[in-house]
Parts: C-alpha cells; sequence; structure tokens
C-alpha cells in the first residue's frame, strides 16, 4: 500500500505529460482559421484539389519539397462541364495549373519564392500531368503551352523533374506509336511534344530531367538538413513493369516482353504509373497514381500490378487511393495488406469510388479495427448512385485534405482546408492519430 502514492504521482505526471502534448497537437490547426505555417520537423502532405486532376505537394522534415503530379484536363473536351466532372476549385478566374501554384505558394516554406525541389509525374495521362488544348496560353519563351506540370514549371522553378520515360520514352512502345492509335479526351501526341519542349527549355535554365529509378532509396532525399532526421526517406517503388524486390535497390520486370505488332501486349499507361512511399520515423504513407488491381474478364493477370506492389510494400498508415478509387483498382488483397488508418483519395469523377471499392475500404472482413475515409470531391451524381454508404463511410467530402505528421513521425493530423476560398481556411481537424509503428 506504501507504494500507491508513487504510483499515483507517476500517473498524474504522465497523465499531464500526455494533455500537455494533446494541447501541443491541439495547435496544429484551428476551424476557421489559416493554416499554422510549416515548421522545421513537420511534415506536410498536401492533397491539392482544382477539381481537374491530381496535384500533391509535399514539405518534408527539413524543407524539402516535392510535388507529385499536376493534373489538368482539356476544357475542350464535351465532358469537361457536364454533371460527370468535379467543376474547377474555387472557381473559373485561375487556369488549373494557376491554382495549383497559388497553393503551392500559399504553404510553401518560401511562400512567393517557392521553388520545387522535386516534381515527378506518375503517368502521362491528362489529369495526372496535363493536357494540350487549342486556346492554351503560350509560354514566355513561345515553345510551349501552359497546362498542368508545364504551367506550374513555368511559375514555380523544378530542380529535378522525375517520370517514368526520360529520356527516350520508348516503353513499352514509342508514345508517338501509341498516339497514334488513342483517341478521346486528350491528344497524347501534341501534349506530349509539348512537355517535351518545356523539358527541354526548362533545362536550359537549370531544371535537371532524370528516369524515375525503382527500387531506389537514394534518388529524393532531404536537401537542407538531412542529418537531422536519420529516419526519413522515400522509397521508390515502381516504374513501368519494374517493381522493387523489397531488398536493396534490386528490382524485377512484371510485365512480360511487349510484342511491338500487338498491342494487346502493351501495358496500359495506368498500370505504367510510379509508386512510391515515404517513411517518417514510424510514419508510412503510400501513393501509386493509377495503378490497378482487378482484372477484367479475358484480361491477362499481369494486369493487375496492385498486388506485386502490395507484397513488397506492406502495412502503412495512410494510402492514397489508386485510380482515385474506379473500379478496377484496390483490390482485396491490397487493402488487407496495407490495412491503413487513413485512405484518401484524389477524386474528379462521378465513377470516383466504385461501390465495390468502397465497400471492400470499409469492411471489417478484410482488417480489423478503425478506418477514416478523406475525399477531395465527392459528386453528387455519385451520391445518388451509392447512397447513404457514401455518407456513413467519409470522414470529409470535400475540400484540399493535408496530413501534418509531427516531428519525429510517431503522430499526425488529417486537416482539410475549404477548397470554396482562395484563402483556403481550416475546414475541419481529425486526430491525432498514431502511426502503428510507434504505438
Amino acid at each position: 500500500m506504501k507504494s500507491l502514492p508513487g504510483i499515483r504521482h507517476f500517473s498524474i505526471i504522465v497523465f499531464l505529460a500526455m494533455g500537455l502534448q494533446a494541447v501541443t497537437m491541439a495547435q496544429a490547426a484551428e476551424k476557421g482559421d489559416a493554416l499554422p505555417a510549416w515548421q522545421e520537423g513537420y511534415m506536410d502532405l498536401h492533397h491539392i484539389n482544382t477539381g481537374w486532376g491530381d496535384a500533391a505537394f509535399y514539405i518534408f522534415p527539413d524543407g524539402t519539397t516535392m510535388l507529385f503530379d499536376a493534373g489538368e484536363m482539356n476544357p475542350t473536351d464535351a465532358r469537361a462541364f457536364t454533371p460527370r466532372n468535379a467543376p474547377m476549385r474555387p472557381d473559373y478566374s485561375k487556369r488549373a495549373y494557376e491554382w495549383i501554384v497559388h497553393y503551392i505558394r500559399q504553404v510553401s516554406p518560401l511562400k512567393e519564392n517557392a521553388v520545387i525541389d522535386y516534381a515527378a509525374i506518375s503517368h502521362f495521362h491528362d489529369d495526372h500531368f496535363g493536357s494540350w488544348y487549342p486556346g492554351a496560353k503560350r509560354s514566355g519563351t513561345g515553345k510551349y503551352d501552359l497546362t498542368g506540370i508545364t504551367g506550374v514549371g513555368e511559375l514555380v522553378p523544378i530542380k529535378l523533374l522525375l517520370d517514368r520515360g526520360y529520356p527516350g520514352y520508348s516503353y513499352p512502345v514509342s508514345l508517338q506509336q501509341i498516339s497514334d492509335k488513342t483517341t478521346g479526351e486528350i491528344n497524347i501526341n501534341k501534349t506530349m511534344q509539348n512537355y517535351l519542349a518545356f523539358i527541354a527549355t526548362q533545362q536550359t535554365t537549370g531544371m535537371q530531367a532524370a528516369l524515375f529509378r525503382a527500387g531506389s532509396r537514394t534518388q529524393i532525399i532531404l536537401k537542407n538538413k538531412p542529418q537531422l532526421f536519420p529516419g526519413f526517406y522515400v522509397q521508390n517503388i515502381k516504374a513501368n513493369g519494374l517493381i522493387w524486390t523489397g531488398k536493396d535497390s534490386s528490382v524485377s520486370q512484371f510485365f512480360p516482353p511487349v510484342n511491338m505488332a500487338d498491342a494487346k501486349t502493351w501495358p496500359g499507361e495506368n498500370g505504367l504509373s510510379l509508386v512510391f512511399t515515404i517513411h517518417y520515423g514510424p510514419f508510412v504513407y503510400y501513393t501509386g497514381g493509377d495503378c490497378g488491381g482487378v482484372v477484367s474478364y479475358g484480361d491477362p493477370l499481369w494486369k493487375d500490378v496492385e498486388t506485386p506492389v502490395a507484397k513488397v510494400v506492406g502495412e502503412v498508415d495512410i494510402a492514397t487511393l489508386d485510380h482515385h478509387g474506379n473500379r478496377d483498382a484496390v483490390n482485396e488483397f491490397q487493402v488487407k495488406t496495407f490495412k491503413p488508418r487513413v485512405w484518401i483519395q484524389q477524386s474528379w469523377s462521378s465513377d470516383h469510388p466504385g461501390e465495390e471499392v468502397l465497400r471492400r475500404l470499409t469492411t471489417p472482413y478484410l482488417y480489423e479495427g478503425p478506418r477514416d475515409l478523406f475525399t477531395t470531391n465527392m459528386l453528387e451524381s455519385n451520391r445518388h448512385v451509392i447512397g447513404p454508404l457514401i455518407d456513413r463511410s467519409y470522414k470529409s467530402l470535400q475540400g484540399h485534405i493535408v496530413v501534418r505528421v509531427l516531428p519525429g513521425g510517431k503522430a499526425y493530423y488529417v486537416i482539410i482546408l475549404d477548397d470554396s476560398r482562395a484563402d483556403m481556411p481550416v475546414k475541419d481537424v481529425f486526430g491525432p492519430y498514431l502511426s502503428k509503428a510507434g504505438k
């Protein structure tokens, strides 16, 4: 009995320490206020919502920055302004790339003097790197048009641009061959010509470009104070058909050999997406472009790239939904392997997500425990089709999604910013969440 006061005293100290930590963590953001500025030691993962494609801007613990995708769809396409697509956020006074730049300048440690240390393009679809279209603004040099990544790079310096094809753009076959056979929402031939003109022009003023190296843990590194954050790294998982084996930097080729004369043997652009994970102490974040994992009737099994990727990634704290949560993605194996506490959906269409995808995400039969879902856009047409399951499943249905990881990576918040306003006030705050490996 004499030991109880000591135990009680210890418990009070622990309780007060935890309370103080909670107060400190609660200062991460307040509803209605501006998002507090990034500080050294924090990691901010911004999922920017323009309504016209994907864009994510990362601020690593030492202030190194990375842009992953800069989507901008073709405004002259017949689908662009129908109920199937999301409207521009916050409005149409700027183009999508201009809103991305506006956002970056608001949150970057350098504000108006923002620099992008790394920019990576997951794959060559308009909602991920921009579509050329008639009437697009011309660059200052007059050598390329401004859309998606070319528009962002015109206004914010990019130090290193990574993609799946540099420099030859010849896998699985040359993009010129693919463009000759492609019709629809994007003119891939003119879009690629515009993109390559952008790279060539920017290289004359200091931008570098490189092939994203699957398996590497040293291609994307901290630029400012790496010695302060030894627990941080970016693991490149996949590019094209090369998938990290999980050992050192070795990779294996997942796709079978390509028959140049048979288009059925060519992997689709979505399946060629880049995949990587971001690690900060115990915290793990996954993102994988438009990778698919649900094989259609009659298709070869190698069109499921999510399963081999999930095998080497393992459990994560946060996962973005492959292919916006479309029906061909986020398969059962991935869900029960990742087991994330938080799912983030970057969406712009009425088929994001598929109802069957949403059921896989929420069922306790694939993994136990709570999980919170967040989406940048939920279209009313999608809610009409799926019904109450949407409102039951998501914590937030609209807005920029910010993951603020606290120093050391043991805890994080999910913060929703109001995408209807250019000043982007805090709309809601969720957390703190504890990283699984840090509990």
